[in-house]
């Protein structure tokens, strides 16, 4: 039984059910055995990749013409929840699924989905998004990375950071300035095949508080040329507007991550005090246990019906930015505070990293920040008031 019991959406068929028990069963026989080592390692075997491909579960979205499933948006919540609920956090595959092949799909060519789609479906590539430089984060205006027209090719000069899937990635959407004196206006993206390019590095492997097993990298771009029809979109200038148009299902994933989590947080707790005596009582039969948690329970049952809401709305293309701002900052921020509470009632133990609520607890912290900072969230929400 879930330890937060919710209304089946009205989203939710019988083959996504199917798809969730296959998801299930990927993360426990694929990925847990062997996610301490990945943690160690701070890389996530690629044959995992290939693996999942094999299975399904990257780029549920993708239509069967390009080597996909053809499913909605409810398939990538599916297999990304599950992922979450499993604690296998630091997979990077929802942004490669559900961030990177929609932009190809929804601003590329005929030519460029065929050329790409199949390649991110099969895990052949991995995919990566290329937004945030050491001197621009949330503002995403600020980009100083440039990408000159030369002939038939473009020129891309820039430093990338912070980027999920970086060590890995075959393939970067890079976010650059074709016209640095236009604004938002002269913002384009680009598909960079980094396998095939001169001039492209990759940094070093950053080492942060959580998600260890998730390959987070610095990238440097030093005359990279690549051909015109990398730029995606059938004109320059496109770019900004393409990335207001994406950020909603982004932050809307981070939101059904940070849910799953807190569903998980929530289960291996209540196991916790049920089984734990303190003064010779178990601790879920103190008062300020049954309290805390009913509090938590409370707040969570809310944040999963919200959410369940959002999946809702976007799959009739009716979710606006503000809203998905809303469940993405009201959630991660919820995330950290009951994370917080039920690595309490562990008591000591919380704070061993053999325990899951430690690493829970580090996992957790990153989501109020990427994805756009929770407090530039509130700026958008706020323009609607």
């Amino acid at each position: 039984m879930s330890a937060i019991p919710t209304p089946r959406p009205d989203w939710m068929d019988e083959e996504l059910d199917m798809l969730s028990e296959a998801s299930r069963r990927f993360y426990e026989t694929e990925c847990a055995p062997h996610y301490e080592r990945w943690e160690e390692e701070g890389l996530i075997d690629r044959q995992v990749w290939e693996k999942a491909g094999e299975t399904g579960l990257l780029c549920a979205e993708v239509p069967e013409a390009y080597g996909g499933v053809g499913g909605t948006f409810a398939h990538d919540a599916i297999i990304c929840r599950e992922a979450n609920l499993a604690g296998i956090d630091g997979f990077g595959l929802p942004l490669h699924s559900a961030i990177v092949a929609p932009y190809i799909f929804n601003y590329g060519s005929e030519d460029q989905r065929k050329r790409w789609l199949p390649k991110l479906v099969s895990g052949e590539y991995i995919g990566a998004i290329a937004m945030t430089e050491p001197a621009a984060g949330s503002d995403l205006q600020g980009v100083k990375t440039t990408a000159k027209k030369d002939g038939n090719h473009y020129v891309i000069n820039g430093q990338k950071t912070f980027i999920t899937n970086g060590q890995h990635a075959n393939l970067v959407i890079v976010v650059a300035k074709t016209d640095p004196a236009a604004g938002a206006k002269g913002t384009s993206l680009f598909i960079v095949e980094t396998d095939t390019v001169e001039g492209y590095e990759k940094g070093r492997n950053l080492d942060k508080i959580g998600l260890k097993s998730n390959d987070t990298s610095e990238l440097f771009f030093t005359d990279v040329r690549v051909p015109a029809d990398a730029l995606l979109g059938p004109e320059e200038g496109q770019g900004f507007y393409q990335l207001m148009e994406q950020l909603p299902q982004e932050r809307l994933l981070i939101a059904i991550q940070a849910i799953a989590r807190i569903e998980r947080a929530l289960t291996v707790t209540l196991e916790y005090v049920k089984e734990r005596k303190a003064f010779g009582e178990r601790i879920i039969d103190f008062q300020n246990t049954k309290f805390k948690l009913a509090e938590c329970k409370t707040e969570a049952t809310i944040a999963k019906v919200f959410v369940d809401s959002c999946i809702s709305q976007h799959l009739k293309g009716e979710l606006d930015a503000a809203t998905a701002s809303m469940a993405k900052y009201w959630i991660t921020d919820l995330q950290c505070k009951i994370i917080d509470q039920c690595l309490q009632f562990h008591g000591g133990y919380g704070y061993m990293n053999e325990y899951p609520i430690a690493r829970m607890y580090r996992d957790a912290r990153v989501e109020r920040i990427y994805g756009g900072t929770n407090e530039i969230m509130k700026v958008l929400i706020s323009r609607t008031l």
